[in-house]
């Protein structure tokens, strides 16, 4: 029956090659001189992520997303590829975003989300005996996200309780009433702590809880409500319970970030009367994966909740029950995801950022040494466990994008080579690992890229950029700004300065409440080391970041005189401005303390209030409707600098939340990016655009 299935999915997936073309965003064939990498390349790299492996082992489904510029939009399609080798074939059509791949159990279906035909995303089928792909699901709200049962006859689907306009036009759709007339939107009525999310927009009473999908019957049933929010189902062995993540332990959710794993039964028809509390540190607990023999529960757990963000996300167990809670990676200290039990129960495998890379680690239930079966100087992004202990992974490289690799427990193999005909094109740029020690001797470490054609000795024009979070790092994966920027000679510095995930919380926490010193200390750090190894320039810097790699670029050219050119994006400049603006107030409230009360803190850090300080010509850019770092950031430190007389311009981007997604924004971006250092930081007389 297995190899039946198999060769009806690889037979479904032969005519949906032949009746599809080539992604789109496929580059030409590589020339025989491999050229500079340009802005456009962005836009033929091919985002591979998503790896599930079949049931039997024998294929791996995955998504590929490809920007089209032409378009000016981005598709998401599924491909499988054979573990055993060969072409990827695709599973879904083009024209239309799929995503979300889910195998059931017992190998017949394929599922995935979809928003064909449909205007939400919805939950599709494809069968093993073949055929087109069918819509499973009706939800009026649209399913953010699904789980199948393991007796592969149910899902657990995740839904935001819809707006009653859309329960209404739900009721009417089979009436044979005309389409209503378009109305004008009702006022928004808030009264939430938490009331702005970005990409969402003003939040209501809405919450998102769990539903059980009948596959035979189609009947959806609610197992969980409230005024809360709950997330991250997983099924328990036996197909009778649901392990979730919600705040359910606290009478307003919104007034911290706790968050605990609960268990529900899967046929509680009382929407949620009856939760069982598995775990209670006051930390945010995510993440559930049940053991195969139903007694555990494996999950991230924030055991410093004071520390917030900055408190590293440790990976421990409990009985499923409830009981006492295990911390297994204490002496790790790193940050954690993903954790899922191997196929014997005996350990437990999940992601570990480290060093400025993630590695695939495991760990045994009962403690001791963490192991690491993929590892070195790469990220791993995601992966799928086999039933005969291989395991589907995407991985990243310094030198190339995230592919698919199969882990047989001796050998990485990489099965899909995706962007391998436009790497093959390409000359890229040398990069080093490098560590530094910082002003008050602390060290630091950090990406340095070096200028295609670089000759040692020679010092050549040098651009920092600070990354966003600040909790974060910049990992072994392949980096298209900091190429093009070496394909146009710079040397690019991409440190990972205090304040960064991957060396510890002492390390992360230095900054909590004291942006702007010690993570500026280790930023310039990286820059006097590239000084000392006569890489770069002194009379020829620059200095940019997003988010809050905006916000040190701000730090940085209100202390220093040293850059010639800043570009700052998305970045906040005036603290007490984004309180209530942002979608940040528990942050602020718990590492600042409230405006009134501590207002001196917040002036203190703010950037705005050294803005006298700035005289490098300073390009501002921002999305529109980001609420996350709102506009309002922009608009202030351009409004300063405008009236200062000071070299600025300020470019906002309509439509775009904190991440920009529409193509041709991104490619403005860019070019903006290369002019503005080219004429600030070079010396070119051709004036930015």
């Amino acid at each position: 029956m297995k190899i039946r299935r198999c060769i009806a999915f690889a037979c479904l997936a032969l005519v949906l090659r032949l009746s599809a073309p080539a992604q789109e965003s496929a580059p030409k064939p590589a020339s025989a001189t491999p050229r500079n990498i340009m802005i456009d390349d962005f836009f033929q790299i091919c985002d591979v992520s998503q790896p599930e492996m079949s049931p039997d082992g024998q294929w791996v489904v995955y998504s590929v997303r490809t920007r089209m510029l032409k378009d000016d939009k981005n598709e998401q399609r599924l491909w499988m590829v054979s573990t055993h080798g060969g072409d990827p074939i695709p599973m879904t059509v083009e024209g239309v975003s799929s995503s979300h791949p889910r195998w059931s159990p017992d190998g017949k279906y394929l599922a995935f989300l979809s928003s064909r035909n449909a205007g939400k995303s919805q939950v599709w089928l494809l069968n093993h005996l073949g055929g087109e792909a069918v819509r499973l699901t009706e939800a009026v709200q649209g399913v953010s996200d699904f789980e199948w049962s393991p007796d592969s006859t149910r899902l657990v689907l995740v839904l935001q309780d819809p707006k009653p306009e859309d329960a209404e036009a739900a009721k009417d759709k089979d009436k044979d009433k005309p389409a209503p007339k378009p109305k004008t939107p009702p006022p928004f009525v808030i009264d939430r702590l938490q009331f702005k999310e970005d990409t969402v927009g003003y939040l209501d009473r809405r919450r998102t809880h769990l539903y059980v999908f009948d596959v035979a019957s189609k009947k959806v049933t609610q197992i969980t409500s409230g005024d809360y929010d709950d997330n991250e189902p997983a099924w328990s062995p036996d197909s009778k319970s649901l392990a979730f993540t919600s705040n359910h332990s606290t009478p307003d959710p919104d007034r911290n970030f706790n968050s605990d794993i609960w268990v529900v039964a899967a046929d509680n028809t009382d929407k949620g009367a009856h939760l069982a509390q598995v775990t209670t540190n006051l930390g945010a607990d995510r993440s559930p994966a049940w053991s195969p023999d139903g007694k555990w529960i494996a999950f991230v757990s924030q055991t410093d909740f004071k520390a917030i963000d900055y408190a590293t996300h440790h990976l421990a167990i409990a009985p499923s029950t409830g009981g006492e809670e295990k911390v297994l990676t204490l002496a790790l200290d790193r940050n954690v995801r993903r954790p899922r039990f191997s196929v014997d129960g005996r350990s437990i495998y999940f992601i570990a950022e480290d060093d400025g890379t993630q590695n695939l680690c495991r760990v045994a239930v009962a403690g001791g040494e963490i192991m690491r079966p993929i590892a070195g100087r790469l990220t791993v992004s995601s992966y799928s466990l086999g039933s005969e202990g291989t395991i589907a992974a995407q991985i990243g490289m310094l030198d190339r994008p995230d592919e698919i690799y199969l882990w047989n427990g001796n050998d990485l193999t990489r099965l899909t080579k995706t962007n391998d005909a436009l790497i093959a094109q390409l000359r890229l740029a040398q990069l080093d690992y490098v560590h530094f020690k910082s002003k008050d001797g602390t060290p630091a470490a950090g990406y340095l890229y070096k200028p295609v054609d670089y000759t040692p000795g020679q010092k050549v024009p040098t651009l920092l950029n600070p990354h966003g979070g600040p909790v974060g790092q910049y990992s072994a994966s392949f980096y298209h700004l900091a190429q093009l920027y070496a394909a146009n000679g710079y040397a690019v510095l991409l440190p990972n300065p205090r304040g960064s995930s991957g060396y510890g919380q002492k390390f992360c926490e230095a900054i909590f409440a004291d942006w702007g010193n010690k993570d500026y200390q280790d930023d310039m750090a990286m820059v006097d080391y590239a000084l000392e190894q006569g890489i770069a320039d002194p009379d020829k810097l620059g200095v940019g970041g997003w988010s809050y790699g905006g916000i040190s670029t701000n730090f940085l050219i209100t202390q220093t005189t040293r850059f010639k050119a800043a570009i700052t994006g998305a970045s906040e400049v005036l603290y007490v401005a984004n309180y209530g603006h942002d979608h940040y107030q528990k942050l602020w409230e718990l590492e600042l303390g409230l405006p009134w009360e501590n207002r001196a803190l917040y002036e203190r850090m703010s950037p705005f209030n050294k803005v006298t300080n700035i005289t490098t010509p300073t390009l501002i850019m921002g999305g529109e409707i980001d609420w996350n770092v709102p506009i309002i950031n922009s608009e202030q430190l351009y409004q300063a600098l405008k009236r200062l007389g000071r070299t600025t311009e300020l470019v906002v981007y309509p439509g775009e939340y904190h991440g920009f997604t529409t193509p041709s924004h991104i490619k403005d971006r860019l070019e903006r990016y290369l002019a503005w250092y080219a004429h600030y930081v070079k010396g070119d007389r051709t004036p930015p655009r």
